[in-house]
């Protein structure tokens, strides 16, 4: 099992979560972050006055899923959140080592 972290722009996490349906992903968390890497922030005008923003809003979307889906999830990540500009956000991929479902106590796979 793997956990697949993506970071990406907000307005994108609908068009994600609908292309990754048909590929079985039954649940994700979704959290509301902010941060920067290589945009390093935006200026914004406010009331006349400039100011500079230096964390970004982006979501964070994380995917429990098995072995098996990993590559597919990952294209499907990155071709659906992707704009072409710069602050469309990272992938990650990180080994699960364990995933117990509270209601039913199924460990791993069953779990998901």
């Amino acid at each position: 099992m793997k956990m697949i972290m993506a970071v990406i722009k907000p307005f994108k996490l609908e068009e994600v979560r609908e292309a990754l349906t048909p590929l079985g992903i039954e649940g994700m968390t979704v959290s509301e972050v902010k941060g920067f890497g290589r945009q390093k922030g935006q200026a914004e005008i406010y009331r006349g006055a400039e100011y500079q923003v230096n964390f970004l809003p982006k979501v964070k979307i994380e995917i429990a899923c098995v072995d098996d889906l990993v590559e597919q999830v990952v294209e499907t990540v990155q071709k659906t959140a992707m704009t072409g500009k710069i602050g469309d956000g990272k992938i990650f991929v990180y080994a699960l080592d364990k995933a117990v479902r509270i209601r039913t106590g199924e460990t791993n796979a069953e779990a998901l």
